[in-house]
């Protein structure tokens, strides 16, 4: 293993991290939890292998570029320039209230100002991965929360680059004993902000249109490993090329390049070919942060751990909370806002990083900070759940202040996609609007009777209402979505999603709803039709089955006319 050291922490990383999350599915516990396990174990501070930590924090580096391409994809300029308003001033309020209390922690524990200042600084930033993920798993990327969320982190990660670039400036100066020259930050300043701009206006007046074009020469040569492939060659080239000739994270980077390739009709579809890969880098690293913690420094300093903790958790989120409302937005958007932000990640381990590099943090501070970011995101679903179960209780409060003509309330947000469920009963649920999908609503339509689609895809789901269906937006394999669409009460099902493995999940869920349903779903090979009649569907129709069956029943009619013609012997 010494010989192939990728390989090695690849193996150690996703085995563990399968091993690990599986027990805390067991355990009813957030899979995030077996990952970080996983790196603690294959860590440096505990016996047996140690994997290349360098190596996971490059791997676990891909993954937050990739999500970041994913999010940039399905989020476009217009989305988000109708936040600037909140994001701008509230990630700067926020991040400012931050690191004030890092500072004054630090005071209280006698640090040097420059090391309470940048540990102060990496407890303002949430984490990409961490956040990102809780918005996808509650479909909130589409809403108004999700967009202010999104939106946030960006200025985050701008001032990020900021700081990364001032940090060693003002350590060398610090180091010299000469003291800060202001013209001389001043300078740093305006070429990192000056570079920024320029990449971001390359990207709006050349990478809008080349991108988009590239994608669609690539797919005219109906090459699926070919269009694979320049995606990840887009998404990757992008965001090495922003953080190399732009000085910009290649987080930043690879945002843009998603959101440029949006612009493209096969954005859904490219967004499609990198899930995968983004998932499997995604726990890579959950990995890498496990691999950071020192156990000790919760032995030998727990209460600086407490105190740092409770500057992200409750500092960082009160903060929000307060701008939030202070902006006006209803209670619900607050408190997701919040939520979302009680947690530390990447950037903050970079930070920090440079900070001990540059001799102006301890190593102590450093654990201190790891410990704090490893128990917020272990803690950050478990407040999402609690805030789940509060938002009925919310919603109700606000529908009875509208009712009652309260003055002075809040502007409601607009309701999520999938905020009630359906009053239709003896339906027939169809889940997918893709091809096949499209067919069968076209079909069940003109049949009349009434008809409820499920549907991920945004433009789609505008599709479906502009027709006049009833449509539920979301991701059916979550069983807070079927619970929307009354299985219980439907005459059918029809599972019409190519992927076997959501497709079995969605049928199993359903049986259980409703052990008389019918159930048809669509298969691609023999094994996911075997699969899918396992999970208890009634029909299962195979397409190459199918397209057979058409060609030998062309081939008979054939016969049987040749024959009919011929003059009898």
């Amino acid at each position: 293993m010494h010989d192939a050291p990728l390989i090695a922490t690849l193996v150690s990383g996703i085995v563990l991290a399968f091993l690990f999350a599986a027990l805390a599915h067991r355990l009813k516990l957030p899979a995030l939890a077996g990952y970080l396990l996983a790196g603690v174990v294959v860590g440096p501070f505990t016996p047996g292998y140690v994997a290349d930590g360098h190596l996971a924090h490059q791997l676990a580096e891909l993954g937050v570029v990739l999500l970041m391409f994913g999010v940039g994809l399905h989020f476009s300029l217009k989305d988000l320039l109708s936040v600037k308003s909140i994001a701008i001033p509230g990630a700067v309020g926020q991040m400012a209230v931050a690191t004030v209390l890092g500072v004054l922690l630090g005071w209280a524990l006698g640090w040097p100002f420059a090391q309470s200042f940048v540990f102060g600084l990496a407890l303002s930033v949430a984490s990409t991965v961490v956040l990102l993920r809780a918005m996808e798993e509650r479909r909130l990327m589409e809403t108004e929360r999700g967009r202010i969320a999104v939106g946030w982190l960006i200025v985050e990660d701008l001032a990020m680059v900021l700081a990364l670039v001032l940090l060693p400036a003002i350590g060398n100066a610090l180091a010299g004993g000469n003291g800060l020259s202001v013209g001389q930050v001043a300078g740093t300043l305006g070429i990192t902000i000056g570079k920024v701009a320029l990449f971001v206006a390359l990207m709006l007046v050349v990478g809008k249109r080349l991108i988009p074009w590239t994608l669609k020469v690539v797919a005219q040569t109906g090459s699926r490993e070919l269009f694979r492939l320049a995606v990840l060659a887009i998404a990757l080239g992008v965001a090495f090329g922003a953080a190399g000739l732009f000085g910009v994270s290649f987080e930043l980077g690879a945002f843009f390049a998603g959101m440029m390739m949006g612009e493209s009709k096969l954005a859904q579809r490219a967004a499609e070919e990198t899930l995968p890969l983004r998932d499997a880098f995604a726990v890579l690293f959950f990995v890498s942060i496990g691999m950071l913690f020192n156990y000790q420094i919760v032995l030998t300093d727990p209460w600086v751990v407490l105190a740092a903790l409770a500057i992200i958790v409750i500092g960082k989120s009160l903060a929000a909370l307060g701008i939030v409302l202070a902006f006006g937005r209803p209670l619900r958007t607050a408190l997701t806002i919040s939520t979302s932000l009680a947690q530390i990640g990447e950037f903050s381990f970079i930070l920090i990083g440079v900070g001990v590099a540059q001799g102006m943090v301890s190593k102590e501070a450093q654990d201190v900070l790891l410990a704090a970011a490893i128990v917020s995101i272990l803690l950050n679903p478990l407040l999402f759940m609690l805030l789940d179960r509060a938002m009925p209780r919310l919603d109700e409060r606000e529908s009875q202040r509208k009712a009652a003509g309260e003055p002075g309330g809040q502007p409601a947000e607009a309701p999520d996609a999938v905020a009630a469920p359906t009053d239709l009963s003896g339906h027939v649920v169809v889940i997918g609007y893709g091809r096949v999908g499209q067919l069968v609503c076209a079909k069940l339509h003109q049949a009349g009777g009434p008809l409820l689609v499920v549907e991920m895809e945004k433009e789609r789901v505008a599709q479906l209402r502009e027709q006049g269906f009833e449509t539920v937006s979301g991701n059916a394999a979550k069983d807070e979505v079927l619970a929307l669409v009354n299985l219980p009460g439907a005459r059918s099902l029809v599972v019409a999603v190519p992927d076997a493995f959501e497709a079995g999940e969605i049928v199993r869920v359903a049986r259980l709803a409703n052990p008389q349903l019918d159930i048809v779903a669509r298969a691609n090979t023999d094994a996911g039709a075997a699969h899918l009649r396992e999970q208890g569907a009634n029909l299962v129709v195979l397409g190459i089955h199918e397209m057979a069956q058409g060609i030998l029943d062309h081939l008979h009619a054939d016969a049987a006319d040749t024959a009919a013609s011929q003059p009898a012997g």
